[in-house]
């Protein structure tokens, strides 16, 4: 095994109690699945990509640290869009003070904000949109159909973006995952910028609505890759909540009692990063133990929850996976 790097140390060190302790002990859990030969699910909601989490998750794609991925449609546009605008991005840290005005008048200006990242409108979406689209337009004459990520994937490789970059290719997430031909769900993906642009393609006629798979195709593919993965266990990392983790988890009770495969394996590992608190019927504060009751997780199940911004957590618990 690899010497642990500072930041390991330093955690192993510091972090002994509450959350702290949740950080290291995720970790080395996460460590032990994949020793004993399991796979693993990351799921990304919120604003990861924008928050460039690609500048460590990258590498956990290129060394097998991880391997599928479930996210929003906006993470899954959100890194390739840093990857071509980079430079036109607007950081407002005042973002708390701001009027109604004022983001109006950055609404004029063409920035959508994200929190303190105000992502450009014509440099980010519009850039992107041009190039996707003609994908997109080649496999409704060809009557071809593909999942949305499988689009994202065939133009990064394709190389129309390269004129564009404006950060290290190696900080993408999204480009390392195409590199691998990573799998990834991608469910709810009509709600991003780039699923409702192609909705307007299909309310103009430009396009067909089934050229782009759906989410139940979604769904049978992660059974497919679920039952054909899980021998040794497939665990599950979730960053934030939402449809993001809901959706892919779901495919375990759905195997076992909708199918009725009663070999089907629960999920091997759990963790969750949220900043949400546990209330009344919210998914995304629910405690691992919910899941147990719909058949998600097992008793014996090692379940871990870090009450934290994912932003400062997920990319510690990567460097220990990554003996940084």
């Amino acid at each position: 095994m690899k010497t642990k790097g500072a930041i390991s140390q330093f955690i192993e060190k510091y972090y002994l109690h509450f959350n702290a302790a949740s950080v290291v002990d995720a970790a080395k859990a996460y460590e032990e699945q994949l020793n004993n030969g399991a796979k693993m699910l990351v799921s990304l909601a919120g604003a990861m990509s924008t928050a460039e989490l690609g500048k460590i998750f990258a590498e956990m794609i290129r060394q097998d640290k991880v391997q599928i991925i479930s996210c929003t449609g906006a993470n899954l546009e959100e890194d390739i869009m840093n990857l071509v605008a980079h430079s036109h991005y607007k950081r407002v840290p005042n973002y708390r003070d701001l009027t109604p005005q004022e983001e109006w008048d950055l609404l004029e200006k063409g920035l959508n904000r994200v929190t303190d990242t105000c992502i450009p409108e014509e440099e980010a979406f519009r850039r992107l949109q041009q190039h996707i689209y003609k994908i997109w337009k080649d496999a409704d004459d060809a009557g071809e159909r593909y999942l949305p990520h499988e689009f994202m994937y065939k133009m990064l490789l394709s190389g129309v973006l390269e004129e564009y970059y404006e950060i290290d290719l190696k900080d993408s997430w999204m480009y390392a995952a195409a590199e691998k031909n990573l799998p990834i769900i991608c469910p709810g993906w009509e709600d991003s910028t780039m699923g409702n642009i192609f909705a307007s393609y299909v309310l103009k006629g430009a396009l067909k609505a089934s050229t782009m798979k759906s989410g139940i195709e979604y769904m049978t593919f992660l059974a497919d890759w679920y039952t054909n993965n899980s021998k040794n266990g497939i665990g599950f990392f979730q960053i934030g909540g939402g449809i993001a983790g809901d959706f892919p988890i779901c495919v375990v009770p759905m195997l076992y009692q909708d199918m009725e495969r009663e070999d089907t394996p629960f999920w091997s590992y759990f963790c969750q990063i949220s900043d949400s608190t546990t209330s009344y019927g919210s998914y995304s504060g629910a405690v691992p133990n919910e899941k147990i009751t719909w058949g998600k997780l097992d008793i014996n199940t090692p379940k871990f929850i870090i009450e934290s911004d994912a932003t400062i957590v997920a990319p510690l618990v990567f460097a220990y996976l990554l003996d940084m």
